[in-house]
């Protein structure tokens, strides 16, 4: 086995001090570009791999990042969680991801977990925050799913306007029954959706239907629940936005079941672009959030608090429709059942 790389022998390399390299490798911020470049490049070339137990009795750190989520099982988080991993790893640090299963104790216990010191940092994604007088604002960052504060750095995604893109799609298709199935009530983001919707069809002079309004709380099979209870009414909707790609996912299923054709009896749209939505039939149309990119800057933001700099406030990152096969206009018998209502 060939011997492990050492500071010194990058700094050898590049004939400069060891306290620079290490200054580099450790995201301290006491070293410029170009040289950081070029001592992280030199780094990878040589398959430098940081020491990091002697890290953490050197920095007392526990070298860890906790990343709590709602649902494990919902591969949204998985591709935010890689662009989590991808910047923990380079900078020496190993990245868990918790389940909350959007409980109040478990969220408690990720909290608990870094007062005690197991995890030096945090990227919330829950929503959902314990008594700011118990928490250290300077390791969290939220993302995803904001919170109503000024004291925490957050890293999201303007929902009002995600949702928008999507009406914005079907009217411009010719719809205006259009429903939506949105996520948990009294849930910040879900809120935040929910508005934007209301917001989008105000602003084409579309009348909101409470009918049209379905709870399908973020999961494939409460939104199957919502899509029957929408297409078993008297004037059921030709569109159907979900609050995420998991429930349109549900409503794609529940609309086939029922011998429905896609997109020409019924047009739907997500919100998330998971990797699922390209692999259903049809595919889904849906807005798409830069996960990755989020998961990385969330990541990049917690790591420099920790290394002392200022809080960043919000970063809100763009969305954009990706159109694919499920929507259209509306067919020639719902055109006419909407002429006549």
């Amino acid at each position: 086995m060939a011997p492990k790389t050492r500071i010194k022998d990058i700094a050898r390399e590049l004939n400069i001090a060891p306290a620079t390299v290490s200054r580099a490798l450790s995201s301290s911020g006491l070293v410029a570009e170009p040289k950081l470049s070029l001592i992280r490049q030199k780094a990878a070339e040589m398959n430098y791999r940081p020491n990091v137990q002697a890290r953490s009795l050197r920095t007392q750190r526990s070298m860890s990042i906790l990343v709590a989520v709602r649902d494990i099982g919902n591969p949204f988080y998985l591709e935010v969680f890689k662009g989590v991993e991808a910047v923990a790893r380079e900078q020496g640090y190993s990245a868990l991801m918790v389940n909350t299963d959007g409980k109040a104790e478990r969220e408690q216990n990720c909290f608990e977990m870094l007062h005690d010191g197991h995890a030096d940092g945090m990227i919330l994604m829950t929503g959902n925050l314990p008594d700011k007088k118990e928490i250290n604002t300077r390791n969290i960052v939220v993302a995803l799913e904001g919170i109503d504060s000024e004291e925490i750095s957050q890293v999201l995604i303007d929902n009002a306007a995600a949702v928008r893109q999507a009406v914005d799609h079907l009217v411009g298709l010719g719809h205006s029954r259009i429903a939506h199935i949105r996520g948990p009530v009294g849930e910040g983001m879900s809120e935040k959706r929910d508005k934007g919707f209301r917001a989008a069809l105000a602003a084409h002079d579309i009348p909101l239907r409470e009918d049209y309004q379905q709870r399908g709380d973020y999961n494939f099979e409460a939104a199957k629940v919502a899509t029957d209870t929408l297409l078993d009414l008297p004037e059921p909707p030709t569109a159907i936005f979900a609050s995420n790609d998991e429930m349109a996912i549900g409503v794609l299923s529940t609309a086939q079941e029922r011998g429905l054709r896609i997109p020409q009896d019924l047009s739907v749209v997500g919100l998330d672009d998971i990797y699922l939505s390209r692999a259903v039939f049809p595919a889904l149309t849906t807005v798409s959030q830069p996960r990755a990119d989020i998961g990385q800057c969330a990541m990049t933001t917690l790591l420099a608090q920790l290394n002392g700099d200022a809080l960043c406030g919000q970063q809100l990152f763009p969305t954009h429709l990706v159109e694919r096969a499920t929507t259209g206009a509306p067919s020639n018998s719902n055109m006419k059942q909407e002429k006549e209502t």
